[in-house]
């Protein structure tokens, strides 16, 4: 299912480890508790929202490695 957010007035923020002018990704705490992330070097272009569980099963899994590639 699509569906619409209004990000026009969405705070995104990089990473503090983020170099300023590095290529990184964004995110915005959004209401109802979703989470935007976009493309830092296209911020006009389009973003991923996920819900509040996506969000934390997400971080969750990559704090844990598990996205890495097999070696």
């Amino acid at each position: 299912m699509t569906v619409i957010v209004d990000l026009s007035g969405a705070q995104w923020r990089k990473s503090s480890y983020s170099e300023s002018n590095s290529q990184c990704v964004e995110v915005a705490w959004l209401p109802g508790g979703l989470v935007g992330v976009r493309d830092s070097k296209n911020p006009d272009g389009p973003a991923l929202v996920f819900a509040p569980e996506e969000w934390d099963a997400f971080t969750i899994n990559a704090g844990r490695d598990e996205f890495r590639l097999p070696a």
